[in-house]
C-alpha cells in the first residue's frame, strides 16, 4: 500500500497525458496553486457528480488563484468522451500505469460494501505555489466535497 501524503511534503512531480493525448506535468503548474483529485472512473455517477462540481465551481477556485487536475486511471478516449459528454472545463488526466495515483497514496486497498478491496481511493491533495502539499484529505466523498474545499480554503 502506497504511503499517504501530509501537510510540507512534496507534492511527487508527474508528466500524463490529457484527454487530448497532451502531457501535463504538475511542473506546468509551478507558481500557482493546484488542486489535483483522483477519482476511480469517468462515466460513472459518483466520479461525474464530483467533475461536474469542480467544472461548475472552476471560476470561483481560478478567482482565488487555483488549478485543478483531476486524474483517474482511464486512457485519454474515454477521458475526453467523458469531457465531452459532461462538458467538463477540468483538466482530465489518465494513469493507466497507477505510478501517479500509487506516489499520491491514491492506490491500495480500501472498503467497497464492507468488503476490502484494492483501488483508486477518492482522494484531493491541495499543492502550494511552490509544490508543496497544503493539504491531503483521503477517503473523500464524491457528493458535497467541492463544496467543503472551498469552505475550508477560506474561498
Amino acid at each position: 500500500m502506497s504511503e499517504r501524503l501530509t501537510t510540507g511534503d512534496t507534492a511527487p512531480a508527474f508528466t500524463l497525458p490529457d484527454a487530448d493525448g497532451n502531457e501535463v506535468s504538475l511542473a506546468d503548474h509551478k507558481g500557482r496553486k493546484t488542486i489535483v483529485y483522483f477519482y476511480p472512473a469517468a462515466l460513472t455517477p459518483g466520479c461525474t457528480k464530483q467533475a461536474c462540481d469542480f467544472t461548475d465551481n472552476l471560476d470561483v477556485l481560478a478567482g482565488a488563484g487555483y488549478d485543478v487536475i483531476g486524474i483517474s486511471p482511464d486512457k485519454p478516449e474515454k477521458l475526453a468522451k467523458f469531457r465531452e459528454k459532461e462538458n467538463l472545463k477540468v483538466t482530465l488526466l489518465g494513469d493507466p500505469t497507477k505510478e501517479t495515483l500509487e506516489a499520491y497514496g491514491a492506490y491500495g486497498e480500501k472498503k467497497l460494501y464492507g468488503k476490502t478491496v484494492t483501488g483508486v481511493i477518492r482522494s484531493t491533495i491541495v499543492v502550494d505555489e511552490d509544490g508543496k502539499v497544503e493539504r491531503a484529505l483521503y477517503n473523500v466523498k464524491a457528493t458535497g466535497h467541492v463544496a467543503k474545499i472551498i469552505k475550508d480554503l477560506g474561498i
